[in-house]
């Protein structure tokens, strides 16, 4: 367990970096709105694979002026997990050339530096095109109010091995992600230059108190298919 006493210079100013964000959505109304409120600041678009969401969660994505909606296809019927495996390794690529850098994330993924905005524009001047972050997996007692910036008011939180991982990169550097099932492993190819330290946090906001979570993982289990469950992909919600 660990307590944070970080601040937040960048995330109410608009950066020059162009980025783009790459997520998938179901089922997301209760989160989208934390969402938006950490990357608003510095993406300048969005583009959501939905995958047939019956709560707030396409009103909510459709009423954002930079958001793109998409309906998420499963490449393979029988692994949600082998599908998205897919979709991301491929679905970034249309940013080359319109994009300094890209985000591969999910709704409840907060990548995080106190200034992050300068942050990427010293990695760009130093030639960085690849920058892993370090996996936290966020506590919080119970689901926090809606007008909350998760980042900066939930402060516990443990290093989580598993969720460090390749989720920002220079889409004009990198000619192939190879990323592994959930993203938990990638294998780069291209001019990938990572930076010297690690400084970048991903705070994954799963454990937003016991109803939230008992809640989410119930209906997530649901989209799993025969070949994750046989694989024993997409464990992290069959905890609860």
């Amino acid at each position: 367990m660990h307590w944070f006493s970080w601040t937040s210079r960048s995330t109410r100013r608009q950066t020059s970096n162009r980025i783009h964000l790459y997520s998938q959505s179901w089922n997301e109304g209760r989160l989208l709105p934390f969402f938006f409120r950490h990357y608003d600041p510095f993406v300048e678009r969005y583009v959501f694979y939905d995958d047939n969401s019956s709560d707030a969660t396409l009103d909510l994505l459709g009423r954002h002026p930079r958001v793109e909606v998409r309906r998420f296809e499963r490449t393979d019927p029988s692994s949600f997990v082998r599908s998205t495996q897919d979709l991301q390794n491929h679905i970034w690529k249309e940013s080359k050339g319109s994009a300094d850098w890209v985000i591969i994330t999910v709704p409840d993924e907060h990548l995080y530096h106190p200034d992050f905005v300068n942050y990427l524009h010293q990695a760009k001047r130093k030639g960085v095109t690849a920058i892993p972050g370090l996996g936290y997996e966020m506590l919080a007692k119970k689901f926090p109010a809606h007008d909350t910036h998760l980042a900066t008011a939930i402060r516990h939180g443990m290093v989580w091995e598993n969720y460090s991982k390749l989720s920002l990169f220079d889409p004009n550097s990198i000619e192939e992600t190879n990323f592994g099932p959930g993203r938990h492993k990638s294998q780069p190819t291209g001019i990938v230059r990572y930076p010297h330290r690690a400084e970048l946090l991903i705070l994954h906001f799963k454990w937003l108190g016991c109803d939230y979570v008992c809640q989410r993982s119930k209906l997530l289990r649901q989209g799993l298919g025969a070949v994750d469950r046989k694989q024993n992909w997409g464990y992290g919600v069959r905890l609860v």
